[in-house]
């Protein structure tokens, strides 16, 4: 708590933000670990977004997690960004220090991770290439974090060419570009492949890329998760891969600024998962 003794606020920026299962997932952790605190959704234009951050600590918020479309923003309205933040060129976690200044983080790629070491223990990220569709922000955090735990070789492809390639050229000579009609044959011996884009998801166009070259025993991850089971996990582990549905990202990168804001390292468990999915 705040040395005032005010119960510290966060929040969820974004617009639209009705939608997110954040404020479930915080509300949850504040009542399991009998903390004071609320969390709450936050529907920001982009006009005022500077001004919003800027009245937001005087109104006793201690943070905010930051969602669509103002990741890339408050890069610009932070006072100070981590290295990964500024690597991957979005934030999704923001921590009012009480010196005044805005600290900016993104906990997307570490959640990344910690869902997959969680789902599939035996994921050795260094035993082949990884495959990665998309190349919006959740591209960006992905390959940032498989670089980081040794992944030898990044395939992406994307709808539009010409972002994979400025993946290429920000990330540099272990990503490789494959031409969109050549996403399906880009997953062959790879050990990890990702779906970073919206494809799958409730409301949008339908994940059609094939699955042939798919091999048994790869580590499939869709960072969609609603559905939380996607067509691509089903034929995927039909296949003979280990599937990992995208919710565990979600509650992992939450875990950082719960513990920044509130004090306290939350549990990803079980009981969460089941707690938000019946949320």
């Amino acid at each position: 708590m705040n040395e005032d003794n005010r119960i510290p606020l966060a929040a969820v920026i974004g617009s639209p933000v009705a939608h997110s299962r954040s404020p479930a997932l915080f509300a949850y952790w504040l009542k399991r670990y009998d903390l004071k605190g609320s969390y709450i959704p936050i529907d920001v234009a982009h006009m005022d977004l500077r001004q919003v951050l800027g009245t937001m600590p005087m109104m006793g918020f201690v943070g905010a997690n930051v969602t669509i479309p103002h990741k890339e923003a408050v890069l610009k309205i932070a006072d100070i960004v981590t290295d990964r933040a500024a690597l991957i060129g979005a934030a999704n976690t923001l921590i009012f220090r009480k010196d005044g200044r805005i600290h900016a983080d993104n906990t997307d790629g570490a959640g990344f991770i910690a869902n997959l070491r969680q789902h599939a223990p035996n994921w050795d990220p260094q035993s082949g290439p990884a495959a990665v569709i998309g190349a919006g922000g959740a591209a960006r955090a992905v390959i940032a974090a498989l670089i980081e735990v040794g992944v030898p070789e990044i395939r992406i492809s994307n709808r539009t060419r010409l972002r994979a390639e400025t993946l290429r050229s920000d990330f540099g000579a272990k990503l490789s570009v494959y031409d969109w009609v050549q996403a399906g044959n880009m997953m062959e011996d790879c050990a990890t492949v990702v779906n970073a884009s919206s494809l799958g998801m409730v409301g949008k166009p339908e994940f059609k890329i094939p699955l042939d070259a798919l091999k048994p025993g790869a580590v499939v991850n869709d960072l969609v998760y609603t559905p939380l089971r996607t067509h691509f996990l089903d034929e995927a582990e039909a296949r003979g891969a280990i599937a990992v549905d995208g919710l565990g990202m979600l509650l992992h990168q939450a875990a950082p600024g719960f513990e920044r804001w509130f004090g306290k390292r939350p549990d990803v468990d079980e009981d969460t998962r089941q707690a938000i999915l019946g949320a």
